[in-house]
């Protein structure tokens, strides 16, 4: 049996609608289990709560509105972040460019004071 790693997250709509189809008739659970690789107990919790009523419309759209907001969330904070770092650049002095005259260093500073004499 092959390995599918981490656990897989399913939607309320694609639960809702896997477990009308089975309840239909449309599918069978285990063409259901091959053709979405789901086990059959999961199926069997998830076709439970639908007949309990606890996999409806309104929550299929409740969840989908969180992760919207999660999405929003996290797109907030990243233009934050953009915008912080926009304000550094800014304030950041630029250099001026060298002009082809002057000889460009690595390391700059002040110009190196000529000496008296020679070292002893």
């Amino acid at each position: 049996m092959k390995s599918r790693g981490p656990y897989r997250r399913h939607s309320t709509q694609f639960k809702l609608q896997l477990c009308q189809d089975i309840r239909s008739g449309v599918i069978g659970r285990r063409d259901a289990q091959r053709a979405y690789s789901v086990s059959a107990n999961l199926i069997q919790l998830w076709l439970t709560q639908f007949d309990r009523g606890e996999l409806n419309d309104e929550e299929a759209e409740a969840s989908v509105i969180a992760e919207y907001e999660a999405r929003i969330a996290a797109l907030e904070r990243k233009v934050g972040q953009l915008t912080m770092e926009l304000d550094l650049v800014k304030k950041t002095p630029r250099q001026h460019p060298v002009s082809d005259s002057e000889k460009s260093f690595i390391i700059t500073g002040p110009k190196p004071a000529l000496s008296d004499g020679g070292a002893k």
